[in-house]
């Protein structure tokens, strides 16, 4: 045995099968996150007549569940779940009917929750949809710009999935299940025509609709008069841009934020954003922007060197939909978009939404596992043939036994 054969397999031996760098940025999101609920929940705890560290406590406890369901995620080989695409989105859908049957309404006038708030089935249709469609998108490949077999299913599929949503109402929700199915949609093959119509059109119907609901009115209401003044925007936004000007460039310090305590609507969730930036200043929200950036970045690395259309297709959605996520929150905490209530994905509390993401990247984890075990079986001795087929396409080299 040669020495750059020792070389190459000493090396082959030591690489990790699945994307380190993914699972870096994984954990250091957890641990900030734990870092910022445990001092963002203190007094919110006391408030809901329990122990300083109840949500603290619960915030473990749910990420345990999540990274068991990632690393089950994680050795489940993608293509198997082709087998339970229908009823998974059948029981999502059932779940986001139960929350309207149930009408379990809460403070921000929507029904959203289900099992006392433990539930919040929106969130896992996210990640639904764009399973689902990752896999309707592939199978119909070669027929993406056919009107019966593309076009009015996708937008049968989207159209009942968004107004099942829409009904809670859960606004934002709604609109990220229709643009990560446009952006797959697009990824596909689609023609963008047929993109541009189907934006005008949500537009056309998604407007009205926001209009008709009180918290969707209100909403806009509120962003567009505190374009004006901010001074006159909702409760909400004046006090976590309160909470972000505190902050200054390096914050007050972990634990030292007041904010949280003077008024500051839930905090530990939908406003740990602005938490984080007074705590840690400018320089500590800027270290938040960048981890979900290198995620993103790492999610559309995983994605490119996918086995298949459909790993790809899958690993672009659930990246992009997380970093989405984060975009959104961090932009209402400082006034850039309408509120829209996403949790901040790894680090708001919250138990629907910490297990599905990081099921989704045990996910894309498995996508990554699997390219890297496909990439090893290509270098290997025995696959050297395929390799200069694939490559260079120069005709099969000869094997000893064949003439």
């Amino acid at each position: 045995m040669t020495t750059t054969t020792r070389n190459a397999r000493k090396t082959q031996a030591l690489r990790l099968p699945f994307d380190v760098p993914m699972l870096i940025i994984v954990i250091v999101l957890l641990v900030f996150g734990l870092l910022m609920v445990y001092s963002a929940s203190w007094d919110f705890s006391i408030l809901m007549g329990e122990g300083p560290t109840y949500i603290f406590s619960r915030q473990i406890i749910w990420i345990i569940l999540g990274i068991t369901f990632a690393v089950l995620a994680n050795f489940i080989d993608y293509h198997l779940y082709q087998k339970i695409l229908v009823p998974m989105w059948c029981g999502t859908l059932l779940l986001l009917l139960g929350v309207l049957i149930i009408n379990d309404l809460r403070g921000i006038q929507a029904t959203r929750m289900l099992l006392g708030g433990s539930i919040q089935p929106s969130e896992l249709a996210k990640a639904v949809i764009i399973i689902y469609l990752s896999f309707w998108l592939y199978r119909r490949a070669d027929s993406l710009n056919d009107v019966q077999i593309a076009y009015i299913p996708l937008i049968i599929i989207l159209g009942i999935t968004f107004s099942f949503i829409m009904m809670q109402p859960d606004l934002s929700a709604a609109i990220t299940v229709l643009a990560l199915g446009v952006l797959l949609f697009f990824l596909a093959g689609g023609d963008w025509k047929i993109i541009l119509l189907v934006f005008v059109l949500a537009i056309m119907v998604g407007l009205p609709m926001m209009y008709i609901y009180p918290t969707g009115r209100a909403r806009i209401n509120s962003y567009l008069t505190a374009l004006n003044n901010p001074l006159e925007g909702s409760y909400h936004i004046q006090r976590s841009l309160e909470a972000v000007i505190k902050g200054g460039w390096f914050g007050v310090g972990i634990g030292q934020a007041d904010t949280k305590f003077t008024g500051l609507p839930l905090a530990p969730t939908d406003s740990i954003f602005a938490v984080i930036v007074e705590e840690t200043g400018i320089i500590g929200g800027s270290f938040t922007i960048v981890m979900f950036l290198l995620l993103v970045w790492r999610g559309l690395v995983i994605a490119k060197n996918a086995p298949d259309q459909l790993g790809s297709l899958l690993a672009f959605g659930l990246s992009v939909w997380i970093g989405l996520e984060a975009l959104m929150n961090m932009a209402t905490m400082v006034g850039l978009i309408p509120f829209t209530g996403n949790a901040l994905p790894f680090i708001s509390a919250g138990g629907s939404s910490m297990v599905v993401t990081l099921t989704s990247i045990g996910i894309i984890m498995n996508i990554s596992r699997i390219s890297m075990k496909q990439e090893s079986s290509e270098r290997s001795p025995h696959s050297a043939v395929v390799n200069l087929r694939r490559r260079d396409g120069r005709r099969r080299v000869p094997r000893h036994d064949r003439a």
